[in-house]
Order: structure tokens, then C-alpha cells, then sequence
């Protein structure tokens, strides 16, 4: 009887051995679920998770390879950049230089332009100086003959206005003016030698 009443508090090899180690039957229980557990896991799932895990992994590596293309695509256009600036550099460089010739030309001609527009002015200048001239002298020597010959006239006593002699008159005395050969003659000692 006191192997039953051991069997029925549940005391025993069992109960006193180790209060750790289960109940054989609620470890093979145990182990049973534990086993179709398992069973249920790895057969629905896990396959779903290996599923989801490998879109991941592909999904990283993709991104990480569209990075890898998106940067190198940003160095080939950072490097296209950097060559048209060059270019661009270059160019301007060029059209800076081909302007500054276009300005010396430009300057040159304009230059050219000036001397010609000054010797143009400057002819013309001196042939209205000359006219001038010309007309100066037409105009002294008319007066000169017209105050010649009044004080000619005031002299001998008789008008000496007749056109054809006084011009005849007038021009022989400044083509004798002009030549240096006009001779001083004395009015008073020539008549006074006469006499």
C-alpha cells in the first residue's frame, strides 16, 4: 500500500531523484510537439522565410548595386563636366583672344580712317587757304592800285582813272614789286638836274 499511495501523491523514484527532470510521459509529450512544431516550422514556415529573406538580400544587392552604377554614372558626368569646363575655358580663352585682334583691327582701321579724314581736311584747308590767299592778294592789289592811283592823280594833277591804263599801270608796278626791280627814283633831284 505504500507503493500505492507513493503512486498516487506522484512521490517516488521519480519525485525524488530530481525536481529538474520531467515526467517521462510530459518529455516524450513534449518532444512530440516539439517534433510537429518542428515539422510545421520548416515545412510552411521557413520556405517563406528563406523567401522573404533572399527578396531582401536581392533587393540590398540590387540597391546596392544600382548605387554602385548611380555613383559611377555621377563620376562620368562629374568627369564630363570637368572636360567641358575645360572646353569651355578653352573657348572662351579663344574668343577672347580672336576679340581683342578684332579690337586692334577695328582700332587700326579706324586709325587709317582718321589719318585719311585729317589729310583730306588738311588739303582742304589749304586749298581754301589758298583760295583765300589768292583772293587776299586780288583784293590788296586792287586797293593797292586804286589808292596808287588816286595819290598818283592827287600828284600829277589829273585823274588817272581810265580802267585799261590803271590796270596796265598796277600791274607793272607789282611785276616790278614782286621782282625786286623797282628802282627808288628821286621825284626832286631828277627834275632839279633838268633844270
Amino acid at each position: 500500500m505504500q507503493a500505492l499511495t507513493v503512486a498516487a501523491t506522484g512521490e517516488g523514484f521519480w519525485a525524488t531523484a530530481a525536481p529538474i527532470i520531467p515526467h517521462p510521459l510530459e518529455f516524450f509529450f513534449g518532444l512530440a510537439i516539439f517534433g510537429l512544431f518542428y515539422i510545421f516550422v520548416a515545412k510552411t514556415i521557413m520556405p517563406r522565410l528563406e523567401e522573404i529573406y533572399a527578396k531582401r538580400a536581392d533587393a540590398i544587392e540590387g540597391g546596392m548595386h544600382k548605387a554602385e552604377e548611380a555613383q559611377a554614372q555621377a563620376q562620368a558626368a562629374l568627369e564630363q563636366y570637368r572636360a567641358q569646363l575645360v572646353e569651355a575655358q578653352a573657348q572662351a580663352s579663344s574668343i577672347r583672344e580672336e576679340a581683342k585682334a578684332h579690337g586692334a583691327q577695328i582700332l587700326a582701321e579706324m586709325r587709317e580712317q582718321a589719318a585719311t579724314e585729317a589729310a583730306r581736311i588738311t588739303e582742304t584747308a589749304q586749298k581754301h587757304i589758298a583760295a583765300e590767299r589768292q583772293q587776299a592778294v586780288v583784293s590788296l592789289r586792287n586797293e593797292i592800285g586804286r589808292i596808287s592811283t588816286d595819290l598818283a592823280g592827287r600828284i600829277v594833277g589829273e585823274s588817272l582813272h581810265d580802267d585799261t591804263r590803271q590796270r596796265g599801270i598796277i600791274d607793272r608796278f607789282l611785276a616790278e614789286l614782286e621782282s625786286g626791280d623797282v628802282v627808288r627814283e628821286k621825284v626832286g633831284s631828277s627834275q632839279g638836274e633838268d633844270a
